[in-house]
């Protein structure tokens, strides 16, 4: 009954082109970010801001960026981590080397230098594929690591070979406090979403999922290979360094090229399977089960040891949150292969469609 679209007429093409067109989605999407922006930083803590919520959303935008190339583009990448090491990296390099430059235009250049960084990796795409791409794609990890380790010039000549930032400000405003990096970081998920949305909505979008269901057949019906994959290389790519950036300064302060480190591709690349591929939302919900999951298992599990007269070590811990972990992921992708973004679907089509039988 909440979710039925009797009576929304769409009267024009702008009408029925719009990014949510039926009246309760636009309403939901709304609310929620008023929720996010007012709501929240008016009651969450600061273990929340700093543990939860500021990871959640860098990490949600990373994984956009990656379900681009991925999910829309069909083209496997596990080298996420090091286009965020590069945005990081060059961000913190137009910071410290370029007198005056805005915070906000910093990490928009370290977003520019791992498109150029993607696009360069991205050209192997022309000719391969499937697992083979992701192992040129591997090449991308591995090299950003030994360079960022090796090449003090990255690092600006740090002995320790790490770099920090200091006392962030951008528009006039100075984000030193939990709720300020968040509200700051919640600034660039929406326009990223946003923007993320139209643009697979687009024509360049429609490309992009041609090649990834039909490479063949979509060159064949005119559309450019060499365009589709690179663009979607340059938009992923771009979109993951800004995230990368912002992991840098506002979440991390200081960092070093183990905190880009291949754990990083592979968490990125599971938030974009579980939360679903190809769905702008399912980065969302993979970020959530993944950020939030663990930090739930390590406060459940001891409190559940006691209730049964078991102490459990903090090594026990970890490692059952481990297998923990890695089940439900198997789970996940055995009973929802299509991810949670899915279930989202299913649920907003029985809304529509209740309480009439499906």
């Amino acid at each position: 009954m909440l979710y039925r679209e009797n009576g929304q007429f769409k009267t024009s093409y702008q009408a029925d082109q719009q990014i949510f067109p039926i009246s309760q989605d636009r309403l939901a999407i709304a609310l929620l970010i008023a929720v996010a922006a007012i709501v929240v930083p008016a009651f969450a803590s600061e273990y929340m801001f700093r543990a939860i919520l500021i990871p959640f959303l860098i990490l949600s935008l990373a994984a956009l960026g990656l379900n681009i190339l991925v999910g829309y583009c069909g083209q496997v990448s596990l080298g996420t981590g090091a286009f965020m090491a590069v945005g990081a990296y060059a961000a913190y390099n137009f910071q410290v080397r370029v007198e005056g430059m805005p915070l906000v235009a910093s990490l928009l250049m370290g977003g520019v230098c791992a498109t150029a960084v993607g696009v360069l990796f991205g050209i192997p795409s022309l000719r391969i594929k499937g697992l083979y791409l992701a192992v040129a794609t591997l090449a991308a990890q591995f090299f950003a690591d030994w360079a960022f380790l090796r090449i003090s010039w990255f690092t600006n000549h740090s002995p320790s070979g790490s770099v920090s930032v200091g006392s962030l400000q951008a528009f006039g405003w100075r984000i030193d406090t939990p709720v300020e990096k968040y509200l700051f970081c919640l600034m660039f998920v929406v326009v990223f979403a946003l923007l993320a949305k139209n643009l697979v909505r687009s024509a360049i979008g429609r490309e992009w999922m041609a090649i990834r269901d039909m490479d063949v057949a979509a060159s064949v019906i005119g559309i450019r290979p060499i365009y589709a994959k690179l663009t979607a290389f340059a938009v992923s790519s771009f979109i993951v360094g800004v995230a990368g950036a912002l992991w840098g300064f506002v979440h991390l302060g200081s960092w070093e090229p183990a905190a880009f480190g291949i754990d990083r591709s592979f968490q990125l690349l599971f938030m974009v399977i579980i939360g679903g591929l190809g769905s702008i939302m399912g980065s969302f919900f993979g970020a959530a089960f993944i950020v939030v999951l663990p930090i739930f298992l390590n406060q459940a599990l001891p409190a559940l040891g006691s209730l049964v007269g078991l102490s459990i070590s903090t090594a026990a811990v970890a490692h059952t949150e481990l297998m923990i972990f890695g089940s439900l992921i198997v789970f996940f992708l055995i009973v929802e292969p299509h991810g949670l973004a899915r279930l989202w679907s299913i649920g907003k089509e029985k809304l529509r469609l209740w309480p009439f039988p499906h």
